[in-house]
Protein backbone atom coordinates (compact mmCIF):
# COMPACT_ATOMS: atom_id res chain seq x y z
CA UNK A 1 0.00 0.00 0.00
CA UNK A 2 1.41 3.96 -0.97
CA UNK A 3 1.42 5.94 1.69
CA UNK A 4 1.61 9.82 1.15
CA UNK A 5 2.25 10.91 4.55
CA UNK A 6 5.20 9.23 6.86
CA UNK A 7 2.91 9.66 9.32
CA UNK A 8 0.70 7.44 7.28
CA UNK A 9 4.01 5.11 6.45
CA UNK A 10 5.34 5.06 9.84
CA UNK A 11 1.89 3.47 11.14
CA UNK A 12 2.12 0.93 8.53
CA UNK A 13 5.42 -0.49 9.53
CA UNK A 14 6.14 -3.41 11.80
CA UNK A 15 7.61 -2.47 15.15
CA UNK A 16 10.58 -4.00 14.05
CA UNK A 17 12.55 -4.70 10.19
CA UNK A 18 14.70 -2.90 7.76
CA UNK A 19 13.61 0.08 5.45
CA UNK A 20 14.99 0.22 1.88
CA UNK A 21 15.50 3.30 0.34
CA UNK A 22 15.14 4.37 -3.21
CA UNK A 23 16.73 6.95 -5.44
CA UNK A 24 14.90 6.59 -9.10
CA UNK A 25 16.88 8.12 -11.96
CA UNK A 26 16.41 7.80 -15.42
CA UNK A 27 19.09 5.47 -15.90
CA UNK A 28 19.60 4.00 -12.50
CA UNK A 29 18.19 3.70 -8.91
CA UNK A 30 20.44 3.79 -5.75
CA UNK A 31 19.22 1.91 -3.03
CA UNK A 32 20.52 1.82 1.16
CA UNK A 33 18.89 -0.41 3.76
CA UNK A 34 18.75 0.61 7.44
CA UNK A 35 19.59 -1.89 10.47
CA UNK A 36 16.53 -3.97 11.96
CA UNK A 37 16.22 -1.54 14.45
CA UNK A 38 16.54 1.63 11.68
CA UNK A 39 19.08 3.79 13.47
CA UNK A 40 21.26 4.22 10.35
CA UNK A 41 21.11 4.54 6.80
CA UNK A 42 23.96 2.80 4.72
CA UNK A 43 24.47 3.19 0.87
CA UNK A 44 23.76 -0.52 -0.75
CA UNK A 45 23.80 -0.53 -4.50
CA UNK A 46 23.11 0.84 -7.65
CA UNK A 47 20.84 -1.01 -10.45
CA UNK A 48 21.02 -0.17 -13.67
CA UNK A 49 17.95 0.32 -14.63
CA UNK A 50 16.02 -1.68 -18.11
CA UNK A 51 12.51 -2.59 -17.90
CA UNK A 52 10.02 -1.86 -14.96
CA UNK A 53 9.81 -5.59 -14.60
CA UNK A 54 13.14 -6.30 -14.51
CA UNK A 55 14.11 -3.61 -12.23
CA UNK A 56 10.86 -4.29 -9.86
CA UNK A 57 12.26 -8.02 -9.47
CA UNK A 58 15.73 -7.39 -8.41
CA UNK A 59 14.41 -4.63 -5.86
CA UNK A 60 12.16 -7.18 -4.17
CA UNK A 61 14.40 -10.28 -4.44
CA UNK A 62 16.90 -8.07 -2.13
CA UNK A 63 14.20 -6.84 0.20
CA UNK A 64 12.74 -10.69 0.38
CA UNK A 65 16.99 -11.46 1.02
CA UNK A 66 17.13 -8.81 3.54
CA UNK A 67 13.93 -8.85 5.46
CA UNK A 68 12.80 -5.64 4.37
CA UNK A 69 9.60 -4.43 6.29
CA UNK A 70 8.88 -0.87 4.01
CA UNK A 71 10.07 0.76 1.03
CA UNK A 72 10.59 4.86 1.01
CA UNK A 73 11.01 6.58 -3.10
CA UNK A 74 12.35 10.11 -2.71
CA UNK A 75 10.43 12.17 -4.33
CA UNK A 76 11.81 14.55 -6.88
CA UNK A 77 9.98 18.05 -6.19
CA UNK A 78 10.68 21.35 -7.55
CA UNK A 79 12.55 23.15 -5.21
CA UNK A 80 9.35 25.53 -4.54
CA UNK A 81 7.75 22.40 -3.54
CA UNK A 82 5.89 21.85 -6.49
CA UNK A 83 5.57 18.50 -8.46
CA UNK A 84 6.52 17.80 -12.30
CA UNK A 85 6.74 14.82 -14.31
CA UNK A 86 9.62 13.50 -12.73
CA UNK A 87 7.34 13.13 -9.50
CA UNK A 88 4.42 11.50 -11.31
CA UNK A 89 7.14 9.23 -13.18
CA UNK A 90 8.26 8.10 -9.60
CA UNK A 91 4.19 8.17 -8.06
CA UNK A 92 4.03 5.81 -11.19
CA UNK A 93 6.74 3.11 -9.80
CA UNK A 94 5.58 3.44 -6.81
CA UNK A 95 2.10 2.40 -8.38
CA UNK A 96 3.21 -0.54 -10.48
CA UNK A 97 5.11 -2.10 -7.83
CA UNK A 98 2.73 -1.37 -5.14
CA UNK A 99 0.66 -4.21 -7.64
CA UNK A 100 3.99 -6.47 -7.13
CA UNK A 101 4.40 -6.24 -3.27
CA UNK A 102 2.18 -5.82 -0.11
CA UNK A 103 5.26 -3.89 1.37
CA UNK A 104 4.26 -0.66 2.98
CA UNK A 105 5.82 2.13 0.56
CA UNK A 106 6.31 5.66 1.38
CA UNK A 107 7.66 9.06 0.10
CA UNK A 108 10.57 11.26 1.04
CA UNK A 109 10.93 14.72 -0.32
CA UNK A 110 14.39 13.95 -1.59
CA UNK A 111 15.41 18.02 -2.63
CA UNK A 112 19.11 18.33 -1.92
CA UNK A 113 19.66 14.91 -1.29
CA UNK A 114 22.13 14.27 -4.21
CA UNK A 115 23.66 17.56 -3.58
CA UNK A 116 24.39 16.46 -0.21
CA UNK A 117 25.88 13.11 -1.12
CA UNK A 118 27.77 15.06 -3.82
CA UNK A 119 29.32 17.11 -1.08
CA UNK A 120 30.07 14.32 1.61
CA UNK A 121 32.11 12.43 -1.50
CA UNK A 122 33.95 15.49 -2.13
CA UNK A 123 34.90 15.62 1.39
CA UNK A 124 36.47 12.26 1.25
CA UNK A 125 38.21 13.07 -1.37
CA UNK A 126 36.29 10.45 -3.76
CA UNK A 127 37.72 10.23 -7.43
CA UNK A 128 34.76 11.56 -10.10
CA UNK A 129 34.76 8.18 -11.70
CA UNK A 130 33.90 6.89 -7.61
CA UNK A 131 31.79 9.34 -6.95
CA UNK A 132 29.88 8.58 -10.56
CA UNK A 133 29.80 5.21 -9.34
CA UNK A 134 28.52 5.47 -5.74
CA UNK A 135 26.35 8.74 -5.87
CA UNK A 136 22.89 7.09 -6.58
CA UNK A 137 23.45 4.79 -3.90
CA UNK A 138 24.67 7.35 -1.07
CA UNK A 139 21.79 9.73 -2.39
CA UNK A 140 19.77 7.05 -1.14
CA UNK A 141 20.73 6.92 2.43
CA UNK A 142 20.23 10.28 2.80
CA UNK A 143 16.72 9.87 1.88
CA UNK A 144 16.67 7.06 3.99
CA UNK A 145 18.41 9.08 7.00
CA UNK A 146 15.85 11.48 6.85
CA UNK A 147 13.04 8.96 7.14
CA UNK A 148 14.45 7.52 10.09
CA UNK A 149 15.64 11.08 11.83
CA UNK A 150 11.74 11.42 11.22
CA UNK A 151 10.54 8.36 12.77
CA UNK A 152 12.83 8.59 15.51
CA UNK A 153 11.45 12.21 16.52
CA UNK A 154 7.74 11.25 15.75
CA UNK A 155 8.29 8.46 18.69
CA UNK A 156 10.07 11.19 20.97
CA UNK A 157 7.04 13.94 20.29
Amino acid sequence: MIHDEIEEFAAALPPMGALMGLDLGDKTIGLAVTDLGRSVASPLETIRRRKFGLDAARLLELAQARGIAGLVLGLPRNMDGSEGPRCQSTRAFARNLSRLTDLPIGFWDERLSTVAAERALLEADTTRKRRAEVIDHVAASYILQGVLDRLRYMKGA
